[in-house]
């Protein structure tokens, strides 16, 4: 994989941890120099301090102009890559609106609107890549703020892609990946949560951070990959 992104730049929009960072850093060990963008600048700092070719930089996604802030200081960008979420669990009486507008506000219109000002700055061949998710595919009672927020993000692809051609725009679909979203059902609950699914999943496995940066990167590079989301998810939605 080296050098498949040499002399890129590609800014991901994200945590410093889970499958953020797997994407920056699978980017920057494909030659790209990496702009890593967060809300926490400094924790961003932190977690990749030591790191070569990464920079990190400050952006909000619910606020706009927070998002036209960091185009005007960004210059030429090749892959834009927007792994934040901000998930809305449960029960249909339990759902509390704010948190589904910041479902929506952090995966669909924050993501819209970088698209909105930071598409005159991607070059030839660039990209960008959104995240939806598993939920979007498999329904299930308890996730329905999380599946109509993926779902949007399945339609909003596929809009940018055809809007902005020949910038190429695709989605990734994870499904269940230990990244530390699961630690709030606690050891013995994100155990069996985690068991469960690995025994229903086709292939037996649950995913890697690994396993969905290895997706961004191919949907950063093949230049023939254009509105299509990417369903790297074991297969669950299957079972």
């Amino acid at each position: 994989m080296t050098g498949l992104l040499k002399d890129q730049t590609v800014l991901v929009v994200g945590r410093g941890s889970g499958i953020a960072r797997a994407v920056a850093i699978v980017a920057r060990d494909a030659g790209a120099q990496v702009v890593v963008a967060g809300r926490d600048r400094r924790g961003l700092a932190d977690a990749y301090a030591g790191e070569p070719a990464v920079t990190t930089e400050t952006v909000d996604l619910t606020d706009e102009a927070s998002i036209a802030a960091l185009s005007a200081r960004l210059g030429t960008v090749d892959h834009v890559v927007s792994t934040a979420s901000a998930r809305a669990r449960g029960h249909l009486a339990d759902l509390d609106r704010d948190a589904v507008r910041r479902s929506f506000d952090t995966k669909v219109i924050g993501p819209l609107m970088l698209a909105k000002h930071l598409a005159h700055q991607i070059g030839p061949g660039g990209s960008i890549t959104l995240f939806s998710g598993v939920a979007a595919a498999k329904i299930a009672v308890g996730t329905m703020a999380v599946a109509i927020t993926n779902g949007a993000a399945d339609i909003l692809a596929r809009s940018l892609a055809l809007e902005l051609a020949p910038i190429r725009v695709n989605a990734i679909s994870p499904g269940v990946v230990d990244t530390g979203a699961w630690d709030d059902l606690g050891a013995d609950g994100k155990r069996d949560y985690i068991d469960t699914i690995r025994r229903r999943n086709p292939t037996g496995s649950i995913g890697t951070t690994g396993d969905i940066a290895d997706g961004v990167l191919f949907a950063m590079t093949s230049p023939f990959l254009t509105g299509t989301t990417l369903h790297i998810d074991g297969g669950e939605p299957l079972s």
